[in-house]
């Protein structure tokens, strides 16, 4: 970890509250506000959150999965995700949600009309920008969170 954290304090809380009072807390609440507000279905929303996990190399997110109304995407959906171009049992939308991700992250001036096409077949423009928020806030945090060394310590990050 390469934040110095006072022993019996928190690694997230004491980073993103008491480190930078004035912009953790509001990171913080807009993390929280992508699992508690989301419309996107538990499969795209997991498959997007995964392709960005994997990209990021983010320890937690990684190994955290989003839990529904007592539901969870099934064991295998981990690999299936990281494979998406190939993988069996993917959604459309699950696939799109994953490559989208992956494009995002990795190749943003590529999203060509080609892709937006596909997209918006299945997609409408709220949920296109829904996305991309939640893919925004999951590179952002995440990212930060692996760089820092925080992602062994870390937690969803509830608002502060």
């Amino acid at each position: 970890m390469l934040v110095d954290v006072p022993e019996g304090k928190d690694p997230i809380t004491y980073t993103w509250g008491e480190l930078v009072p004035h912009i953790g807390p509001a990171a913080a609440r807009f993390s929280a506000a992508v699992y508690a507000h989301t419309t996107l279905g538990l499969r795209e929303f997991e498959a997007a959150r995964l392709r960005i996990a994997q990209i990021n190399g983010c320890v937690f997110c990684q190994d955290f999965r989003t839990e529904r109304d007592g539901e969870r995407v099934e064991d295998g959906f981990f690999a299936a995700v990281e494979q998406w171009r190939d993988a069996v049992g993917l959604t459309h939308r699950a696939r799109l949600a994953a490559e989208y991700a992956e494009r995002y992250a990795l190749d943003h001036h590529g999203l060509d009309d080609e892709f937006w096409a596909r997209m918006f077949a299945h997609y409408s423009q709220a949920e296109v920008v829904e996305l991309s928020m939640c893919i925004g806030s999951w590179l952002a945090f995440g990212r930060l969170n692996r760089v820092l060394g925080l992602d062994t310590a870390c937690s969803l990050p509830a608002p502060i």
